[in-house]
């Protein structure tokens, strides 16, 4: 029997026991589980007088605070149009992406806007982030800078000095000493955080926590924490690539599955302002198995190009790979190509990746990647103005998708000018796209559009 104000925390998923086990009931995790106290506070045990609740109405005359504008602009575009005051953001991220880089680089952009703006590091040394702001050409900014981990004094700092906007660099350095457990284990980050969500409510400064990763690409720490915060951002970059790219996971004042991108180089992060020309890369004659895909990331249209190649298999078990798209999506793009159109995959191995390192989700994304392995096998290149988007259905229809004028408007800022793309309902080929000189090559079914890329037929395509 565990002892009194003692329990066990599985440091996977936060799950709390009251007994020791080899493997954690909650997530079959092995050897996660980690005793805690739990300290009750003077008084924890006597009943409390209950205070009423008060409510109010939906309608409010006191006005909105304006957003704190960082200058950054694919910062504040994933934030929502600027930072909230009073708001609490968790920031993760692979180590070395540029976590640390890039709130260095808001602060600053902020503080030469005039607001004041304090940066908490638990990992770097006061000189070293000096050192990094001037090898940035931020050492000018008037950022307040200080390097703790105690949680105690970093509260009581915070309420005795106001900020617009205060970063934790990082959540799981900090250390509360109302609990015996360890830095960056689930009782303190937990802990933590919510002392810091509070304080955000509470005095109006807004919070920015950075928080470590898992080798599965979660933030470390309870889930809870997620839910506690306003917002979670994603700062993803895979390597070999120069650029990365922020991605609003939640926010509860804009957008989620917002994206901001940025370039990685000497003097630290740069805005990305035309994506789509990035992920594109150099123009020339489509090969077979390219397609371009006119995507959505969150408000933002984006177009990528989406790279697929069908080879005979050398084994038995044919091989299936993936870079920037689901495995599953994949797999049921190929059975229905076999069902519905005939085509063999069985004894080929299958490659497909999104060109630049983005990774998409979105279903409108299942037209071009079937363009592209159709376009592979049977040798024949998509159009090099064209543009590929809709989703398929495992019955083979090519469903409609949301943002259809958006998409178009993307394609033809870089030159494209014709889409093969699902028919809106209740109108027919060209109808199904507004006047504007931009062709349309419509399908309602994968067949049709197979039958099409294989013997070259676009509409007015060239």
């Amino acid at each position: 029997m565990a002892r009194d104000g003692a329990h066990y925390v599985c440091q996977s998923c936060g799950g709390v026991h009251a007994k020791w086990a080899g493997q954690c009931p909650s997530c079959g995790a092995w050897n996660s589980l980690v005793e805690e106290k739990q300290s009750r506070p003077p008084g924890a045990l006597k009943p409390a007088k209950a205070r009423g609740v008060i409510f109010e109405t939906l309608q409010s005359e006191t006005p909105e605070p304006a957003r704190i504008l960082t200058g950054i602009g694919e910062f504040d575009r994933v934030c929502g149009g600027g930072v909230v005051p009073g708001s609490a953001i968790l920031l993760g991220g692979d180590p070395g992406v540029g976590k640390s880089t890039l709130l260095l680089q808001a602060a600053a952009s902020a503080a030469r806007r005039g607001a004041r703006i304090a940066y908490v590091s638990g990992e770097e040394a006061v000189e070293q982030i000096r050192s990094r702001a001037s090898r940035m050409g931020l050492a000018d900014a008037p950022v307040n800078l200080a390097a703790a981990t105690a949680l105690r004094d970093i509260v009581a700092t915070l309420k005795r000095e106001r900020f617009d906007i205060v970063v934790i660099d990082s959540i799981q350095t900090l250390w509360s000493d109302a609990h015996e457990a360890g830095p960056g284990s689930v009782t303190q980050v937990r802990a933590c955080a919510g002392e810091l969500v509070r304080l955000a409510k509470s005095v109006g400064t807004a919070v920015i926590l950075v928080g470590h990763v898992t080798k599965d690409g979660q933030i470390a720490g309870p889930r809870v924490v997620e839910h506690m915060v306003d917002a979670v951002l994603s700062f993803e970059g895979e390597r070999g690539y120069p650029f990365r790219i922020l991605r609003g996971n939640k926010n509860r004042f804009g957008a989620t599955d917002e994206i901001g991108v940025f370039e990685m180089g000497d003097q630290g992060l740069g805005e990305v302002a035309n994506p789509s020309a990035l992920f594109l890369g150099e123009g020339g004659a489509r090969a077979p198995g390219s397609a371009v895909f006119a995507g959505i990331e969150g408000t933002r249209p984006v177009l990528v190009e989406v790279q697929a190649l069908v080879a005979p298999s050398a084994y038995g078990t044919p091989r299936r790979a993936v870079v920037g798209w689901d495995t599953g999506r994949l797999a049921m793009v190929l059975a229905v190509l076999e069902a519905r159109c005939g085509l063999g995959f069985g004894d080929r191995d299958v490659y497909l990746n999104v060109a630049g390192g983005l990774r998409i989700s979105e279903p409108a994304a299942d037209l071009a990647a079937a363009a592209a392995l159709v376009s592979s096998v049977s040798e024949t290149p998509l159009p090099q103005n064209c543009v590929v988007f809709g989703e398929i259905s495992l019955s083979g229809d090519v469903r409609p998708v949301s943002r259809f004028e958006g998409r178009l408007r993307e394609a033809a800022k870089l030159g494209f000018d014709h889409a093969l793309c699902p028919v809106l309902p209740g109108r027919k080929g060209a109808e199904a796209v507004p006047s504007g000189g931009f062709g349309l090559t419509g399908v309602s079914r994968l067949g049709e559009a197979v039958a099409r890329i294989s013997e070259s037929r676009f509409e007015g395509s060239s």
